[in-house]
């Protein structure tokens, strides 16, 4: 397995990911019709992996011989400056509990103290146990901290977590 930075050609593949990624952790958690319409192409046009700029998103994936089976983006934390944080981990559910969301996250949080941060946030939906489960075995907790929010049409409640990351 490769972990690299994205680049513009991955686009498709990494939405190919994501689109999977969403229609298997998030069913029962956000509506099927909604997820079943999503299209890889739609989501594809809303990436932009040509910026190298460090307080730019910055998306890294997980590439094996098949092809993108991952990937992770990190930027500053728009809540809070002075951290880093991780917008998105997925991966193909095919490669769930094989190593690869961990191979991302530690690329990740590397990524993240190498631009300064020392400690990192991330927004995990209401409701996602396996997601909680994953990101509490790598050290990431609860602060309180929840929001609602409007994802791509869909009202959701998230919940913030945080991690040291030395």
């Amino acid at each position: 397995m490769l972990i690299r930075p994205a680049v513009p050609q991955d686009a498709l593949a990494v939405a190919r990911v994501h689109v999977r990624s969403w229609q298997a952790a998030y069913r029962g958690l956000l509506p099927a019709e909604y997820l079943d319409s999503l299209r890889p192409e739609d989501r594809a046009a809303r990436y932009d992996f040509s910026h190298t700029a460090p307080l730019r998103p910055r998306t890294i994936v997980a590439e094996i011989q098949q092809g993108i089976c991952g990937f992770a983006t990190t930027m500053p934390s728009q809540d809070l400056p002075d951290r880093g944080e991780l917008c998105a981990l997925y991966l193909a559910p095919e490669f769930w509990g094989r190593g690869v969301g961990l191979a991302l996250i530690e690329a990740a949080r590397a990524h993240l103290l190498e631009q300064g941060f020392g400690s990192a946030v991330l927004w995990l939906l209401k409701g996602n146990v396996r997601g909680e489960r994953f990101y509490r075995r790598d050290g990431w907790l609860p602060d309180g901290a929840c929001k609602s929010d409007r994802i791509w049409d869909i009202d959701v409640e998230d919940f913030r977590y945080v991690r040291p990351l030395p």
